[in-house]
């Protein structure tokens, strides 16, 4: 298998994560990340399956496995986005300088930060459901629901680190984190957005912490 070409859904988990130990940055941290967000979509399943719905709940619940897999399947392709925006992201930077080098890190660059946003504004967007299962769900599976909540927290940190990396190489071509936060005000903010996000994660796994770890 050619490593740079493993997929997160035409591979085993073991051939790809074999691929994801290789020297080449695709699949990397990126794509880990939308994998990570898979896991939580399943985890996320598996919470609400086991779930009774109590009476008028039953809709929500509904919903909400559909969301859950659907999630799963949007993490794995944002995976896979990720692992191609990584390939293009490292041959602008094995060009030769000069000004063609310039110009494809910047457009290798903006890709790879809007694959990592797209991956980061989709995990963010699973939070609510996990919050709703820290209340509603079965108790006797909070324990996944707090692996869970720790593989969505990895999902949305890989999404911020990579969108700000992102955008700090384009000064590799010339521009300034000055210049950089006034072109791009959306991936700039979202940055911030992310942040946010981890915080509420971080909420969420602090109030059902007594309930999934009691001896610690």
């Amino acid at each position: 298998m050619e490593y740079a070409h493993a997929t997160t859904q035409a591979s085993s988990v073991d051939a790809w994560t074999r691929a994801l130990g290789e020297s080449t940055g695709s699949p990397g941290g990126g794509a880990a990340s939308g994998v990570m967000l898979a896991i939580a979509a399943a985890l996320t399943s598996m919470v609400a399956g086991y779930t009774k719905p109590a009476a008028g709940d039953e809709g929500e619940l509904e919903l909400l496995v559909g969301r859950a897999a659907r999630l799963r399947e949007t993490a794995l392709a944002r995976a896979d986005d990720d692992a191609a925006a990584s390939d293009a992201f490292g041959a602008a930077f094995r060009k030769e300088p000069g000004d063609e080098r310039e110009r494809a890190i910047r457009e290798a660059s903006i890709e790879a930060a809007r694959a990592s946003a797209a991956l980061g504004d989709t995990a963010a967007g699973a939070i609510a459901d996990l919050e709703w299962l820290a209340g509603h769900g079965n108790p006797a599976l909070v324990a996944d629901l707090a692996v869970a909540c720790g593989a969505l927290r990895a999902a949305v940190t890989g999404a911020r680190t990579n969108v700000s990396f992102d955008l700090a190489a384009l000064t590799s071509a010339g521009s300034d984190l000055g210049d950089v936060r006034e072109q791009h005000p959306r991936l700039w903010q979202s940055v911030h957005g992310f942040g946010a996000a981890i915080a509420r994660i971080d909420t969420l796994t602090a109030s059902i912490d007594d309930r999934a770890a009691p001896t610690d």
